[in-house]
């Protein structure tokens, strides 16, 4: 039998965090290969990189390891005096995935969003809390989530799932 709730550690990332105004979007997101989402808590993907919108002018950028100083090259060139931001928080932050049938039920566990398909649906992203830890919560499938969360928060959030995960065994 499946499990029900599977949660696995993804492999480490390119990670930044752009914010930027009207100007520097568009150059952003075609110099990183996906344009930024402009609607609220929506994410945009083209495999293997994806843009989470955070806020009305901060984006989360994720990418493969090891893309970093590229993307930063990249980005740079492109902005051509547009004011924008670029932090590389590639080692401050680790993913988790969370999967299966139940994967939005043992995700209500500690979070109070509501993760019903119709009030998030797939694409939709946030940053919001879990238990006591800050996370950026990303639908990537109807049964599917990938949880972004600071290094140090990682064991705990992780210890957490897998508690309500055992509800489902």
């Amino acid at each position: 039998m499946a499990e029900l709730v599977t949660i696995t550690t993804l492999p480490p990332a390119t990670r930044f965090v752009v914010r930027g105004g009207e100007a520097a979007i568009p150059l952003i997101g075609r110099a990183f290969g996906v344009a930024l989402p402009r609607d609220a808590c929506r994410a945009a993907s083209v495999p293997p990189r994806a843009a989470l919108w955070l806020g009305p002018d901060e984006w989360l950028l994720l990418a493969p390891d090891g893309d970093g100083e590229r993307i930063a090259s990249e980005i740079g060139a492109a902005l051509t005096g547009a004011p924008a931001s670029v932090v590389d928080i590639s080692d401050r932050q680790v993913a988790l995935s969370v999967g299966g049938p139940r994967a939005a039920t043992g995700g209500n566990a500690f979070n109070p969003l509501d993760l019903h398909p119709e009030a998030f649906p797939v694409g939709m992203c946030t940053r919001t809390v879990f238990a006591k830890a800050e996370i950026v919560l990303w639908r990537t499938a109807a049964d599917g989530f990938r949880i972004e969360v600071w290094r140090s928060f990682a064991p705990y959030v992780e210890g957490l799932l897998r508690e309500a995960a055992e509800e489902y065994a």
